[in-house]
């Protein structure tokens, strides 16, 4: 079984393929865009988990994301509207 794991939107995008339990490979995308903690989609790093396990896409059993963004998103606006006005910047 062939499983990719997608961590994104917060910092640290990252991606990692996992095979019959083992990890094949993982990559963070900060690696490919050389922006530190880089929060965007990792597509980079599906590219590359992809192409070192010989697998297209449609061979994958599952893609996974991490995390509930809907409780990140909540626990974020917490602590921003805690600090306000000064951490508002770098929630918008």
């Amino acid at each position: 079984m062939n499983i990719l794991g997608i961590s994104a939107f917060y910092h640290d995008s990252a991606a990692a393929l996992i095979r019959d339990g083992e990890i094949i490979a993982a990559a963070q995308e900060e690696r490919f865009t050389r922006k530190k903690h880089d929060h965007a989609f990792p597509t980079h790093a599906i590219s590359y988990c992809l192409q070192e396990a010989g697998l297209t896409p449609d061979e994958l059993d599952h893609a996974i994301f991490y995390d509930k963004p809907f409780t990140k998103f909540e626990r974020l606006l917490e602590t921003y509207l805690r600090y306000a006005p000064v951490g508002i910047k770098s929630f918008m």
